[in-house]
């Protein structure tokens, strides 16, 4: 079981993170990077279930900044929450964020980032800026903003068909900016890959799982 670790970013804010360990060495590191909701029970099992495949997962508590402690559930009233603080985040200082993260992390080997919702697009700035060593994006609302930033690590995006937030139009025109970045797409909507809510797919969940598994050992169970 994990549990609740102090970090400093370089502009010394100090964070919360969800850190749990395998039980054996690790073959490298995972950072959970959370959706809107904060470091929440699913975020937290999710980081759970990357240890049990042998990797050391550390999952900021991105919303610190803002209100610390912050986590909800996925009820309207939990989105209204979280949508409100979602207005006054900065990327750059996320960035710093996940940067804490992943020097934390840096102590299992390389590292790769795993984001859900906001946090997938914050996986995907981080493939291009900071030295991490592979990204996952869920359904990233926000990745097509940044489309024209080319990661700068092996990177893989998931994204439904039927995502009501996220039209397939945003979809083809990430595809087009960044041609050599994999997008994989299933028969689902927004969060399809979380149990908690009323969209979760388990098809698509569990193909999406097997990809990012076999896509993390690929990447990452390889020496510096």
């Amino acid at each position: 079981m994990g549990e609740f670790i102090e970090l400093t970013a370089s502009d010394g804010h100090k964070l919360a993170a969800w850190r749990a360990s395998p039980k054996n060495t690790p073959r490298a590191a995972v950072l959970v990077i959370q959706e809107i909701f904060g470091v929440n029970s699913h975020i937290r099992d999710v980081a759970e279930r990357f240890a049990a495949q042998g990797y050391l997962a550390v999952a900021p508590a991105m919303f610190d900044r803002y209100e610390r402690g912050f986590e909800t559930a996925y009820g309207a009233d939990d989105m209204a929450r979280a949508r409100a603080l979602m207005g006054r985040l900065d990327w750059a200082q996320a960035l710093l964020d996940i940067e804490a993260a992943r020097q934390c992390a840096s102590v299992a080997g390389k590292v790769g980032a795993v984001g859900y919702c906001w946090g997938g697009s914050v996986a995907w700035l981080a493939a291009g800026r900071l030295p991490i060593q592979a990204a996952v994006g869920y359904y990233g609302g926000q990745i097509e903003r940044f489309k024209d930033e080319a990661p700068r690590c092996p990177t893989i995006l998931h994204f439904g068909k039927e995502d009501g937030h996220i039209p397939l139009s945003s979809v083809e025109a990430i595809g087009a900016a960044q041609p050599q970045v994999p997008i994989y797409l299933y028969d689902a909507g927004h969060g399809f890959s979380c149990d908690q809510r009323a969209s979760f797919n388990a098809a698509a969940h569990g193909l999406a799982w097997q990809r990012t598994l076999a896509f993390l050992a690929e990447s990452l169970d390889r020496p510096i």
